[in-house]
């Protein structure tokens, strides 16, 4: 029979407090646990973890184990009790008994071979799966509208999952979508935790989006500025209607009110104009930007030369 050093399994030190031990089970567990873990002999050593931690967190059965631990043995060394040894396992079953369950001999020969109930703490902690945090890219139209996505996701122990998404109108950048239960499953009949979607929106070629507030530049020609006009303008719920006042300027900012995302408190479509000049064809374009330059007092520069 091999001796047994449940403080190296449990990767802490003799002097550890029980919450330091807890702590580390709960680490170890997580690492090891058959459902979840890739690790090579991951059940086996989940097993070891559970004896250790059933010892450990006993504070009669810890005493009992740190006093055979002075007679100087050392992992995986041969056992023998110490001559006039009484420890709870020699009393009860007598020095040899096999090992049955989810104990070792040592352990057994130590505290008993364990009833029904009374098993490691690896059998009595339920403990909340790990939740999970990924992130899902959106376009702009379908966080203005919503819908349903199918994502696939890496199961724990390989392949994958397939979950279907209902992505609610009006997401903004950085909202989490909570899914209740798909994380990682718990440990010891623990409940599952929690699967988080982190909303990315993919850049749009026309539109910049700004908390709930959409941005939009729009070309006008320079006599649709200087006469001003109605134009039509898009936006992610349609097409509308939008008065340009005369004299508007480039880089002028106009308000769409409730045209952004939908939502309580609905965000805008801020419009601004870009002034832009049209290909000159020809002589005839040409002698009326002349003309242009003759009768209309206009000086573009005149901020810089004040």
């Amino acid at each position: 029979m091999k001796f047994r050093d449940y403080y190296k399994v449990m990767g802490v030190d003799q002097t550890a407090s029980a919450d330091e031990i807890k702590k580390a089970y709960r680490v170890l567990a997580r690492k090891f646990h058959p459902d979840v873990s890739k690790e090579q002999n991951a059940e086996d050593k989940f097993k070891e973890l559970g004896e250790a931690y059933e010892v450990l967190k006993d504070p009669e059965k810890r005493e009992e184990y740190d006093n055979l631990r002075k007679y100087g043995y050392h992992d995986g060394g041969d056992f023998q009790p110490p001559p006039g040894w009484s420890g709870g396992g020699f009393r009860d079953t007598g020095f040899g008994t096999s090992g049955g369950g989810d104990f070792s001999d040592f352990f057994e020969a130590m505290f008993g071979r364990a009833g029904p109930g009374s098993g490691g703490g690896f059998r009595e902690m339920r403990t909340r799966g790990r939740d999970l945090h990924y992130r899902l890219g959106v376009d702009l139209e379908e966080a203005f509208a919503g819908g349903t996505r199918n994502i696939h996701l890496q199961a724990a122990r390989g392949g994958q999952r397939s979950l279907n998404v209902k992505v609610p109108a009006g997401v903004t950048e950085g909202q989490n979508i909570r899914l209740r239960g798909q994380g990682e499953p718990g440990l010891g009949g623990g409940p599952a935790g929690d699967l988080y979607l982190e909303i990315e929106i993919n850049p749009h070629r026309h539109y910049r989006l700004d908390g709930k507030n959409v941005h939009l530049e729009v070309p006008v020609a320079p006599w649709e500025a200087g006469l001003g006009a109605e134009i039509t303008v898009p936006t992610l719920g349609g097409s509308v209607k939008l008065k340009i006042p005369a004299g508007a300027r480039g880089g002028q900012k106009m308000r769409l009110k409730g045209k952004g995302l939908p939502g309580p408190g609905p965000g805008d479509q801020i419009v601004e104009l870009k002034v832009v000049m049209p290909p000159v064809r020809g002589e005839k374009d040409e002698e009326l930007l002349r003309k242009m330059a003759e009768t209309m007092n206009f000086d573009p520069r005149a901020e810089l030369n004040g």
